[in-house]
């Protein structure tokens, strides 16, 4: 929104976030594309002054809590291709249907929903950008979306790490706390040296971004590490920790389970390294 709308969009729009009023929420995702968010099968047919629209979305983020958000639809054929656009859909237009009902293996607190929408009409002013760039849009803000989860990332491993070092300290075995033991030392030092690397590709990412450089190779190399060392760091808490690592109570199984998905939003593992070989010039 604050990238590509109007002024009066973002008036409109943008305005009730910042202040609080209202969640930000984008519908990019679909059933039958997901990596392949260019398979987009949701279409918005112009009648009159609006757009139709019909389709349906998965794994969307903060939709429960969002007055409007942002959603790709196909509005036409280009060449035999499809012509994808975002368009402004306010959550309580008729035909609209939000559906909260996943069961998640992690992140519990995060919203995570469907939507339906079954000839939802809203005004062609509701366009998001110009007609057309709906995907393109949608690939720019993934590439700054992607410096967030390998924050997310980091802060996760940094947890499940502080709660392993901690119990190493206490916990003692054959007479000696596990931090003694060089076998916990080694591990709790690949772990931190990880954990260091990530942060720093993301600051990278981060100040790459905000001096206006580009930043879509450094924002995938980021998600894609901090992601995969956010479960291993926490993979290893867990067995720093131990039969007490596999209850709820010690926390660090909860690591695990949110970490897991940085691995998949946002473009997954294999997607970051399609990206990345695109940058470097495969």
């Amino acid at each position: 929104m604050n990238l590509f709308g109007t002024d009066e969009q973002k008036e409109k729009y943008l305005a009730p976030i910042c202040s609080g009023e209202s969640f930000g929420a984008f519908g990019l995702t679909e059933p039958n594309a997901g990596s392949d968010a260019g398979g987009t099968e949701t279409r918005a047919i112009e009648d009159g002054d609006d757009w139709v629209i019909n389709g349906s979305k998965v794994y969307i983020t903060n939709a429960s809590y969002a007055k409007h958000l942002a959603i790709t639809a196909i509005t036409g054929m280009e060449n035999g291709k499809k012509e994808i656009s975002a368009i402004i859909v306010p959550t309580d237009a008729e035909g609209f249907t939000i559906i909260d009902n996943y069961e998640k293996m992690g992140l519990h607190a995060s919203n995570t929903t469907e939507l339906v929408l079954e000839n939802v009409r809203v005004p062609k002013e509701n366009l998001l950008g110009k007609r057309g760039e709906g995907f393109k849009q949608f690939l720019v803000t993934l590439d700054g979306g992607r410096i967030g989860i390998a924050a997310m990332a980091v802060g996760i491993a940094q947890a499940a790490f502080n709660r392993a070092l901690n119990y190493s300290k206490e916990r003692k075995q054959f007479g000696k706390s596990l931090s003694e033991f060089q076998i916990t030392q080694f591990k709790l030092a690949d772990m931190a040296l990880k954990i260091e690397l990530a942060r720093n590709m993301v600051y990278k990412a981060a100040w790459l971004k905000d001096q206006g450089r580009p930043f879509t190779k450094e924002a995938s190399m980021a998600k894609l590490y901090a992601s995969e060392i956010s479960m291993e760091v926490a993979d290893e808490a867990i067995q720093i920790h131990g039969g007490y690592g596999y209850m709820k109570e010690y926390e660090v199984e909860r690591y695990m389970r949110d970490a897991k998905l940085l691995e998949i939003g946002e473009g997954t593992s294999e997607v970051q390294k399609m990206v990345i070989a695109r940058q470097i010039g495969c």
